[in-house]
């Protein structure tokens, strides 16, 4: 019997039960583990991942949150940041990094992106205004922005930046892990990342003391010790309003193993990343370039093709599901149509082309060679 048909249904965009096989023991473990030792947030397991996701991306000081969602928010309102004050930030990303900004009241104003879906620094000093107060660069798909450029403007007119690390732990940018250069980074542990959780999740680094030390309140509803000799009277304080954005026990605990991993998973997404580039012979298919002083992370491998439509539906045929990361830039939903923008031109045109190919560690080599056979012929 011919098993190839069975095999081919099974490659996806993206899948963790390979891992979940693998992690299982050690991961229901963790688990059980926290759920016996009482206590479901702020415990030790949360304490132990903090240290260890620092020392990882050599940076000083940070916490986990909820979502990558809300480290940018956190890092926005940890800035002062709101009504008033524009952001600038690119319009070829996900939901939640301008979702983030205008849930603090600011107003967002998009650049275009180069041809490797970065944000151009050439386009940044014209776009600035009065009331920019922050730059949000995306490091997309798994490469930095070219950080030097972007921070000689933001430093020039005294304009912070945060750094979206979402789709970049472990990258880096001229021997810098992503998520130091800016007065923050912000990571997200979203199933599908780099480091995922089995649930939502985030980070926010930095090597600024007094920001480290609002974002510890924010996150927890701005409560903090007033006097830790009166314990028994101020453990329930709230010194500025802030938020509840915790990463809960058994969600650090699964962190806490997967991060051991983490190496290896970076690794292999570039080993993937090879595979692509040596196999697609196809001329129309541009493939992703890793830029001068980067260190690519591959949490996607995008590539381009002026027929997407006929590449996708060839695919799906063969039952392989591919991605589009994104679809639409975020300057045509209805949403954000009132954001400020000029001249997103590369920004469109590369958006109606893009689509994904998987890089998720745990997939075999032969679903890779598969989907590298069917690109060819397409």
């Amino acid at each position: 019997m011919d098993f190839s048909c069975y095999l081919i249904k099974m490659i996806k965009s993206w899948d963790y039960q390979n891992e979940y096989t693998y992690l299982k023991k050690d991961i229901l473990k963790s688990i059980d583990r926290v759920l016996k030792s009482g206590t479901l947030f702020f415990g030790n397991e949360l304490n132990k991942f903090e240290k260890k996701f620092l020392k990882t991306n050599n940076s000083k000081y940070g916490i986990a949150v909820a979502s990558g969602t809300d480290a940018i928010y956190l890092s926005l309102k940890a800035l002062d940041i709101g009504p008033n004050d524009e952001v600038i930030t690119v319009a070829n990303t996900a939901i939640p990094t301008v979702s983030a900004i205008r849930n603090t009241g600011a107003s967002v104003k998009f650049i275009d992106t180069r041809s490797d879906y970065l944000m151009d620094p050439n386009k940044l000093e014209k776009a600035l205004s009065k009331k920019t107060k922050i730059i949000i660069p995306v490091h997309l798909y798994g490469q930095s922005c070219e950080m030097d450029k972007i921070l000689k403007i933001a430093n020039k007119y005294k304009i912070k930046v945060i750094e979206d690390c979402a789709q970049a732990q472990g990258a880096i940018y001229d021997k810098k892990r992503v998520g130091n250069m800016g007065i923050t980074g912000c990571f997200s542990f979203y199933p599908t990342k780099i480091l995922g959780a089995y649930g939502d999740g985030g980070f926010i680094t930095t090597n600024n003391k007094k920001i480290y030390q609002k974002l510890r309140r924010l996150r927890f509803y701005g409560m903090e010790q007033i006097n830790p000799k009166k314990w028994w009277n101020n453990k329930y304080f709230a010194v500025e309003n802030g938020t509840n954005s915790r990463l809960s026990e058994i969600q650090a605990a699964i962190l806490n193993i997967k991060i051991k991993y983490l190496k290896r998973s970076i690794k292999r997404r570039r080993e993937i990343a090879k595979m692509y580039n040596n196999g697609i012979k196809n001329k129309n298919i541009i493939k992703p370039l890793e830029n001068k002083n980067n260190f690519h992370v591959y949490h996607l491998y995008v590539v381009a093709h002026e027929n997407r439509k006929s590449i996708l539906t060839k695919m799906k045929t063969n039952n392989i599901n591919l991605g589009i990361q994104y679809p639409y830039p975020l300057h045509k939903m209805n949403a954000y149509k009132d954001a400020t923008f000029k001249n997103l031109n590369n920004t469109e045109n590369l958006t109606k082309k893009i689509f994904s190919l998987p890089t998720y560690p745990s997939i075999e080599n032969y679903k890779i060679n598969k989907i590298i056979e069917i690109l060819n012929k397409a």
